[in-house]
């Protein structure tokens, strides 16, 4: 039976030490869209995520992803989502190819469906020009597509993506949007977080904003932007930075004074 959640998450909390990272958090993600985490840097994002994917043991909370609880059922879970973390850490001395084997034959893939799917990969994500060449020797971008072609691999019902396109040149975002897209088309769910608007606003079907540990608003695109012009407007109202100046104590800054 197919559950109309992909994600659902009830009273979450985490500490660290005096700091209150996420504070009792109570939130459903709809399967099948493509759903925006959006908040401003510190907002809880990454702890949110790093919790909902069975990285990050919360202090409190349930957390269900496809149905199975994250942390009662860990392998049922992670054997249904793919993840592609902040600060991803890859084999750097295995080759973009090794990487895929490696990750194909530990989710216990046949070795020739693994090879299959890593040919498809390399080549949707233009990296079959650089796919014997070491992992370490990557740029950003690469780094990026070899990391969603590993947490792609196992064909996921759920993917989870934290700031995907961070540090990503126009080329290799144009080609990882367009992978996704295809993605969700085929019924799967993408979760990725992210504080740039204007790229959420393009691609998503579906948000939650989250400021200071908490969601502030969430739904389908339309109802958390309301009457604002634009969803970047609703965020600034949401999380309380609506009408700040920048800069108002800064008079000695430019014009060429010292």
């Amino acid at each position: 039976m197919v559950s109309n959640s992909a994600v659902r998450v009830q009273g979450l909390w985490k500490r660290f030490g005096q700091q209150v990272a996420v504070a009792g958090i109570d939130l459903e993600l709809p399967a099948g869209k493509f759903i925006g985490l959006v908040g401003p840097n510190g907002a809880g994002k990454t702890t949110t995520l790093s919790m909902v994917t069975g990285l990050l043991r919360p202090d409190q909370g349930t957390v269900e992803v496809v149905g199975h609880d994250v942390w009662r059922d860990p392998v049922a879970v992670k054997a249904r989502i793919g993840v592609l973390p902040e600060g991803l850490r890859l084999f750097e001395r295995l080759s973009g190819r090794e990487l895929l084997s490696y990750s194909g034959r530990l989710r216990g893939l046949p070795g020739a469906e693994v090879d299959r799917r890593a040919t498809q990969l390399l080549d949707v994500l233009d990296l079959s020009g650089a796919q014997h060449k070491l992992v370490v020797d990557y740029s950003t971008g690469m780094r990026k597509k070899i990391g969603l072609a590993c947490a792609l691999l196992h064909n996921p019902e759920v993917l989870f993506l934290d700031e995907p396109f961070e540090g990503v040149d126009p080329v290799s975002a144009q080609t990882i949007r367009g992978v996704l897209e295809r993605y969700t088309a085929s019924g799967a769910t993408v979760v990725f977080s992210s504080h740039v608007m204007e790229l959420v606003e393009s691609l998503c079907d579906w948000v939650a904003v989250m400021a200071a540990g908490r969601i502030r608003a969430h739904g389908t695109l339309a109802e958390v932007r309301g009457q604002a012009p634009s969803l970047q407007r609703a965020f600034l109202e949401l999380v309380g930075a609506q009408g700040r100046e920048a800069g108002s104590d800064l008079d000695w800054l430019g014009g060429g004074t010292r």
